[in-house]
């Protein structure tokens, strides 16, 4: 990213921590709790539910470090090669909401 470009590097980077940190650690750690150590709940997310019963939590992390690769690409080819800044900031900003919506779900569900 050079001194022309329309994309800044900080504001890029800090919006991909705050998605790893919510959707890929957050999320993570709280289905994990759930899944793994509470005998009443199983994973809503169908395609999830069947990584974690085919290939355990290896399959679970796959998945989502699968996503997080896409929506990197996403963002670096479409948003940088195009100059489009929607697609250079969708993505990282759609993993954080689906990210914090999801940690913050699954803590309701782990605390009733």
């Amino acid at each position: 990213m050079s001194d022309t470009s329309l994309f800044d590097e900080v504001s890029f980077s800090r919006i991909w921590l705050l998605a790893v940190a919510t959707y890929g650690v957050g999320d993570v750690v709280t289905t994990i709790a759930l899944v793994y150590f509470s005998p009443l709940h199983t994973e809503a997310n169908p395609v999830i539910r069947q990584a974690i019963m085919a290939f355990g939590g290896g399959g679970f992390l796959g998945l989502k470090l699968l996503v997080i690769y896409a929506c990197i690409g996403i963002s670096l080819w479409a948003g940088v090669g195009d100059d489009d800044r929607l697609m250079f900031y969708a993505p990282p900003i759609l993993l954080a909401v689906v990210g914090l919506y999801t940690t913050v779900h699954n803590l309701g569900i782990l605390l009733h």
